[in-house]
């Protein structure tokens, strides 16, 4: 069995070998641009690892793999265009290097590409492909609407959040895991387990990245500190601050929601400084750590070695090990 580290060369090196030579240059470029920025390619290597875990031969499943990995990239060119992002990776993202038309053509290219490598499979695998892909997809699409609808409500509860970022988030996650699996050869009843430990481990990740966007360093987060509170999300850490507020802070996060002035870091601060108040950090720590042993307890139930579950289980732990 391959590991993480090893897996994540052989697929990069497979990933930057792709030919997006068409024209006209300018649709092709920006996806080039995107796929070369990098990144720790969490969901070919989940996808990848999954299927190692059935079957020797990983070079069968970069195809499939590269699809999942540029569908989700087309998703963040989008979400950087809708957010009105300026950095990802640290680098300029494809609307500030190019401009918004070019952002919404391109990002829609990357969607076609990813089709295009996914049905890169025998015949005996197609269709249960692209059914995981189209399921996921399309919950991936209604997160993403939940998310903007959320920005202008006041009543969004922790179990609606939750519900926004599974399905925006940890579903990917989650099909990357079991569409390995499947591949591979695995029973239905160890495929949903696998799925089941995806998408809570896909929770606990995306926990763990709001809690980056409030208190992690810019330097190893590859973007700006405070996105979601300049945007107004309404993320775990923001619903749970606010029931936990008393009515002056209530008061100070109504303000800052409703500020449009010129001092971005000022907003960042006050609300950060609420959340330091009521707790709120900690609270969202126990939840991560809570998710994440729920997701190693799902795949302890899959039917293989323990040897043949280590690696994986292994860099579930190493995603969880970001620098806050």
């Amino acid at each position: 069995m391959k590991t993480s580290q090893q897996i994540q060369e052989c697929f990069e090196s497979y990933l930057q070998s792709l030919d997006y030579s068409r024209k006209p240059d300018n649709l092709y470029a920006p996806v080039r641009y995107v796929l070369s920025l990098g990144g720790k390619r969490i969901r070919p290597t989940l996808l990848i690892m999954a299927y190692n875990m059935y079957a020797d031969d990983i070079e069968n499943v970069f195809s499939t793999a590269a699809g999942m990995e540029i569908f989700h990239n087309f998703t963040l060119l989008h979400d950087d265009l809708m957010d009105r992002a300026d950095m990802r990776r640290g680098k300029p993202t494809v609307h500030k290097k190019w401009n918004d038309n070019t952002a919404v053509l391109s990002g829609d290219g990357m969607l076609v590409l990813a089709y295009r490598y996914l049905s890169l499979r025998p015949a005996s695998d197609i269709k249960k492909v692209l059914d995981i892909a189209n399921e996921t997809f399309t919950g991936i699409m209604e997160g993403q609407q939940y998310d903007m609808e959320f920005e202008t409500r006041d009543d969004v509860t922790e179990a609606e959040y939750l519900e926004m970022i599974r399905l925006k988030t940890s579903v990917l996650l989650a099909a990357c895991v079991q569409m390995g699996a499947v591949i591979g050869g695995a029973t239905d009843e160890d495929a949903r387990r696998l799925y089941d430990f995806g998408e809570k481990i896909g929770l606990a990740f995306q926990l763990q990245d709001d809690l980056l966007d409030v208190y992690g360093d810019p330097l190893v987060f590859g973007k700006k500190i405070g996105g979601d509170i300049l945007c107004n999300k309404k993320t775990y850490l923001y619903i749970n601050a606010y029931l936990l507020a008393n009515p002056a802070q209530r008061e100070e996060l109504d303000r800052w929601a409703a500020y449009d002035g010129d001092d971005p870091d000022a907003k960042i601060a006050a609300v950060r400084a609420v959340y330091d108040a009521v707790g709120v950090r900690r609270l969202s720590e126990n939840l991560i750590r809570s998710l994440f042993e729920e997701g190693l307890g799902e795949l302890d139930k899959v039917s293989l070695p323990e040897s043949r579950k280590q690696l994986l289980k292994e860099y579930a732990r190493s995603l969880m090990n970001r620098v806050l």
